[in-house]
């Protein structure tokens, strides 16, 4: 297991890697370098599922358009609710 000083210093070399990115050509050899297929699948549902949550789509029509199940849809909606922000990065807007 790692102490916390490690870890800390892990995810500010995370951060500070998606951060130097400028395209999403960049994101997308960064990501399918680091991540697995499905990692990066499950980052895109959860990305979809969110643009559907704030164009404020019903649950089933979520779960229709992104494969989602109830239960996803339920935990990325507590996320936005506790968000710091990163979706409003995300989809171009300002928290």
């Amino acid at each position: 297991m790692l102490n916390t000083t490690t870890h800390q210093e892990n995810l500010a070399l995370f951060y500070a890697a998606v951060a130097s990115l400028r395209t999403g050509g960049d994101a997308r050899k960064l990501l399918e370098d680091i991540c697995t297929p499905q990692e990066i699948r499950t980052i895109a549902q959860r990305l979809a599922v969110a643009k559907l949550l704030r164009e404020e789509r019903v649950y089933a029509d979520i779960a229709h358009i992104t494969g989602a199940s109830t239960a996803t849809i339920s935990r990325v909606r507590r996320s936005m609710e506790q968000s710091h922000g990163g979706y409003a990065l995300a989809f171009g807007e300002s928290k």
